[in-house]
């Protein structure tokens, strides 16, 4: 056997005589954990115990299949279990990302100001209510020790006892009169005495208690000074904030803009989303027209679950994920996307209390990766501009969202989960911190002006100039970011129109070699960065062959220098560009 289950194991051998005077040897046998009895016998002893043996071997093999099928059972019901428990934990999360939208519907997302006020009272007890425990607990410790008098001599016990003769001699009743005298006088003696050492030692208990008690009154005073300094702070601060609140209150209530901005970040932060969902946004607010431009982080893909259930393969013994097909997934992804969407406008919409929001701009981002690039990028993916009248009419609690968003001619790709890059709507984010003041350059330029040996920054500068001009008409704007000379940004162009508008990258190269494909591939990452929809990569000499082929089918345009130099003419501008010239100059050969 492998196992040893003789703890499991009873016998009673008895030796019996027959009618034939013939000894037999009979066994009760018994196996705890089968519950099971028999009785052998055997003529001889020896035989006996080893059909004993054979029958508890048996039975062990019996017993160690029987618990090897019971831990089967409760290992497949422990497995079976985690598998129903994360079955369950799988459902519940599909459910919260299906009922998205749903589960906002029945939730007013007015703000409640008097909620966002702080109400809590100052929890740290007031010291000095522990101070009365603690003067009895130190008179309770040391009255312990405070001695009882001594029990004061009582002149009657000290009166001599006089026999018939002592009454007879006067001097004998006198002598006995007098000692029991002497005796209670020395007695009252020693009692004053051990009296006044009682009164002294207790008076030092008493000195020590008052000590005592001065000390901790004094520390107790200490502390509920300290204890007011913190209250007074605390409901200085509380003060403070609510103080805070009202003030937001009236001037949300007067439609003041920063008031609105923060008003609607409220909104948007009570919103409850799973917990793998990001929950970061960006808002502007334009009180003249009543737009909220709303610029969303959506959630990407790698946080939504890709498994519906969980089974458990008893045959195999391991637990098995069921995979949610793609199509599937793709449709989960897609509805709570639009769904996030909607969501996120009504709840602004149904917050609005005041009437601030005639129109909102909702922009949303995912941060996903590109599997074209092996490179994760920031890409607008679906905008939504809509009036408050036409979205409130919707019976939200009916709709099919991707209808719906299509309906009020939202804007995305085919499927979502492709991830295709669009150009929002309306879209905010020009307060860039690289920005930098601008300066003319262009009216220096004339046709004598070679700009491949044109100061750095002011090359930067007249291109900045001449995409200005260039976007003016379509009311674009470009701005030049602060020069580092890093290959970075050198110019963004913010250009309104629809269709073939957004944010365009624009990087500036006064070169006198031809620009390299690495140059052309860095422009490219900083333009997935960036969320650009387009990026342009200008120079005095030209691209090398490699630089034109790797821009092909990608949102990039590169303007060499007969280019630079026809855009200028277009505008009214003359210049040259004599790379041979920069060369020389450079080289510090001027012959």
């Amino acid at each position: 056997m492998t196992e040893n289950l003789e703890h499991l194991h009873l016998i009673n051998i008895e030796a019996h005589i027959s009618a034939g005077n013939k000894k037999r040897f009979v066994a009760n046998i018994q196996h705890k954990g089968l519950n099971t009895f028999r009785t052998i016998n055997d003529i001889d002893l020896d035989i006996l115990e080893k059909k004993i043996d054979a029958q508890f071997e048996k039975w062990d093999a019996q017993f160690s299949r029987l618990e090897k099928k019971n831990r089967e059972a409760e290992e497949n019901w422990e497995k079976g279990n985690i598998a129903e428990e994360r079955t369950q934990e799988l459902q519940d999360r599909l459910n919260q990302i299906e009922n998205i939208l749903h589960d906002t519907l029945d939730i007013n997302d007015a703000i409640n100001w008097n909620k966002l006020k702080d109400k809590k009272k100052f929890k740290i007890p007031n010291p000095k209510i522990r101070l009365q425990d603690s003067l009895n607990l130190v008179s309770e410790i040391h009255n312990r020790r405070i001695r009882e008098n001594p029990i004061e001599p009582n002149k009657n016990d000290y009166e001599p006892t006089l026999s018939f003769v002592d009454k007879l001699f006067k001097s004998k009743r006198e002598r006995k009169v007098y000692q029991s005298k002497i005796m209670y006088e020395t007695a009252l003696a020693e009692w004053n005495k051990m009296l006044n050492n009682v009164n002294e030692f207790n008076n030092q208990i008493k000195d020590q208690i008052e000590k005592e008690k001065g000390e901790i009154i004094k520390k107790h005073d200490d502390s509920e000074r300290e204890w007011e300094r913190q209250k007074n702070e605390f409901e200085a601060k509380q003060a403070e904030h609510n103080l805070k609140v009202d003030k937001l209150k009236e001037l949300y209530n007067s439609k003041d803009e920063n008031a609105i901005i923060q008003y609607c970040e409220l909104v948007l932060n009570n919103s409850e989303y799973p917990d793998e969902f990001p929950k970061d946004f960006d808002l502007e607010y334009n009180g003249d027209n009543h737009i909220l431009v709303v610029e969303y982080v959506l959630p990407p893909t790698d946080v939504f679950p890709r498994h519906s259930e969980v089974k458990y393969n008893k045959a195999k013994k391991e637990l098995r994920e069921v995979p949610i097909s793609e199509l599937q997934f793709s449709k989960m992804y897609e509805n709570a996307l639009y769904s996030i969407c909607l969501r996120t406008v009504h709840e602004l919409y149904e917050a609005d209390v005041v009437d601030a929001i005639d129109t909102i701009v909702f922009n949303g981002w995912v941060n996903e990766l590109n599997k074209a690039t092996g490179k994760k990028s920031n890409n607008c993916i679906l905008s939504l501009q809509v009036r408050k009248e036409e979205f409130v009419s919707i019976n939200l609690a009916n709709i099919d969202v991707k209808v719906c968003f299509k309906n009020l001619k939202g804007v995305s790709a085919s499927k979502l989960i492709g991830m295709t890059p669009i150009q929002p709507l309306i879209q905010i984010n020009k307060s860039d911190k690289r920005f930098v003041s601008s300066y003319d350059v262009i009216d220096k330029l004339d046709e004598g002006s070679n700009l491949a040996i044109m100061d750095w920054e002011d090359f930067e500068h007249l291109l900045r100039e001449l995409f200005e001009k260039e976007f003016s008409t379509n009311g674009g704007e470009v701005r030049v970011t602060q020069a580092s000379r890093d290959g970075g940004v050198d110019a963004i162009a913010f250009d309104p129109d629809p269709i073939r508008g957004g944010k365009i990258v624009i990087q500036a190269k006064r070169y006198t070699n031809t620009v390299g494909v690495s140059s052309v591939r860095d422009l490219y990452g900083t333009v997935m960065n960036e969320g650009a929809t387009k990026g342009i990569l200008v120079t005095t000499s030209d691209f090398g062959p490699d630089a034109y082929e790797f821009v092909k089918n990608k949102p990039l345009t590169l303007l060499n220098g007969n280019n630079l130099l026809f855009l200028l003419e277009k505008h009214g501008r003359k210049a040259r560009i004599d790379i041979a010239e920069a060369k020389r100059l450079q080289s510090g050969n001027t012959n």
